[in-house]
């Protein structure tokens, strides 16, 4: 499987969890994780990361099947 098919399982995975405990140690996951390459983001990466980030705390979230005919 290639990376970017692994980022697409993932995400359809996160989507579909309904479980907050387990959605904020994915996020505090990924938050350690980007404090690491933090720096190489742009200003513009890094506030699209936040609001993503507090979209999915308010519990706002997209299907991935929305998401995709959004994207294309």
């Amino acid at each position: 499987m290639d990376l970017q098919t692994s980022k697409i399982e993932l995400a359809k995975l996160i989507l579909n969890l309904e479980n907050p405990s387990i959605l904020q140690k994915i996020k505090d996951l990924i938050q350690s994780q980007y404090e690491d390459f933090g720096e190489e983001l742009t200003k513009s990466e890094t506030e699209e990361i936040e609001i993503a980030l507090n979209l999915l705390d308010k519990g706002s979230r997209t299907s991935f099947d929305d998401y995709l005919k959004k994207v294309s």
